[in-house]
């Protein structure tokens, strides 16, 4: 029997880096779907009907949203009351620290490599990118740091094709990839 994860997303760029990234880390027999939603708000706004209308047996949910400024643990628990509501507390709940550029940052070769750059993984050494969650202005550092070469939707599908699920520096980054792969020993298979 075939397992369906679904992605609820706070935005398109998270959708395009998942979908070049989940099928290199997913095992076979595990399919997945993103919905992107238009910002943390319309996520929080219609989570609870998106997971009670979804119909699919054998579907598991996984929410990730952006940390932004907001506390991560108040952040975190309201999505969970969220999914509660909807009938679903198993759902998967992660928090983005700070926002997605930071897992970015985490694996500087994997930007490299995705916009076609030289020298980045050398600087994975400077303080400032061996912990990049505790960047609040990531997606600026990534900018600066590529030339501008980075854009939100074009570089987050890039790098979701070379993303490797080891070796990044980012910690919320691991725990999303850690997570993912226990959730997926406890959902309906």
């Amino acid at each position: 029997m075939t397992m369906m994860l679904v992605f609820f997303l706070e935005e398109r760029s998270a959708k395009e880096f998942l979908e070049g990234f989940l099928p290199r880390v997913l095992p076979d027999g595990v399919l997945f779907k993103c919905i992107a939603f238009e910002g943390k708000q319309d996520l929080e706004k219609h989570l609870k009907a998106k997971i009670q209308g979804w119909r699919m047996p054998n579907t598991c949910f996984v929410v990730l949203r952006d940390q932004d400024s907001a506390n991560c643990i108040d952040v975190k628990q309201r999505l969970k009351d969220i999914c509660v509501d909807a009938g679903r507390p198993d759902t998967l709940v992660r928090i983005v620290c700070h926002e997605l550029e930071s897992w970015f940052l985490g694996n500087l070769l994997a930007v490299e490599q995705a916009l076609g750059l030289s020298g980045l993984a050398k600087k994975q050494q400077q303080k400032k990118f061996k912990n990049p969650d505790l960047l609040a202005n990531a997606s600026e550092e990534l900018e600066k740091l590529t030339g501008y070469e980075y854009t939100k939707v074009a570089g987050s599908r890039a790098l979701g094709f070379v993303m490797s699920q080891h070796s990044n520096c980012s910690t919320s980054f691991n725990h999303f990839v850690s997570g993912l792969l226990r959730h997926l020993e406890v959902c309906p298979q």
